[in-house]
């Protein structure tokens, strides 16, 4: 009787496993024992393609940052790039949003966000900003896009009206945040990020006198 054949394990097919658990339940869903569960395999088959958990995640925070949209950098002006990219960034992270903790860590040694990185940072570099201030834009825009993926603001509201009306009057309404959750985040999103474009449109032009 011929031996069962074990399905064909690939490093793309762990990361697709793994990014399914992540989206799903959590960076703690992830196990090696959990994914060959998932997987049906064994679990020691899976240090062939990765030495550690941490390895697997990395990979899996790679793959969701090789989806953001950096081509602009190519064809626009770096306003526009910069706008164009950091929604493309937003968008992906709020897709999923639980391997953002791993994204805040840095990039590390992952090719994807490295590469990320490189065209942010060259295209701001070619359209005349000083490196020093280029590295600082970059900073500021990974800090707006990772934050605002991080957790809803207005999600972290009770719903109780009375907890504000006896106490805090100024949040009367607050109450109502939860159930408007996505204007008021995504609204808040795109109230950032023009107010720094604007800012730095406006420091380049002083700088440029």
């Amino acid at each position: 009787m011929a031996r069962p054949r074990q399905p064909v394990l690939t490093r793309q097919r762990i990361v697709e496993v793994a990014a399914a658990l992540v989206d799903a339940e959590g960076l703690e869903a992830v196990s090696v024992r959990r994914l060959a569960t998932e997987l049906g395999v064994a679990g020691p088959s899976l240090y062939h393609h990765f030495a550690t958990k941490n390895e697997i995640l990395d990979a899996v925070a790679d793959a969701v940052v090789a989806q953001v949209d950096v081509s602009s950098f190519a064809t626009h002006g770096w306003a526009d790039a910069l706008r164009h990219w950091a929604n493309s960034y937003h968008a992906v992270l709020c897709a999923h949003p639980n391997i953002v903790p791993v994204l805040a860590q840095g990039p590390g040694r992952r090719p994807a966000a490295l590469a990320m990185a490189d065209t942010v940072y060259g295209g701001l570099i070619d359209a005349g900003w000083p490196p020093a201030r280029a590295t600082h834009i970059g900073a500021l825009m990974r800090y707006l896009v990772q934050g605002s993926a991080l957790g809803s603001f207005a999600q972290g509201f009770d719903e109780d009206p009375k907890l504000y009306a006896e106490r805090y009057p100024h949040l009367r309404d607050a109450h109502l945040l939860a159930e408007h959750r996505r204007s008021v985040d995504e609204g808040a999103f795109a109230l950032g990020l023009d107010t720094v474009i604007t800012g730095l449109e406006a420091m380049r032009n002083g700088v440029q006198r």
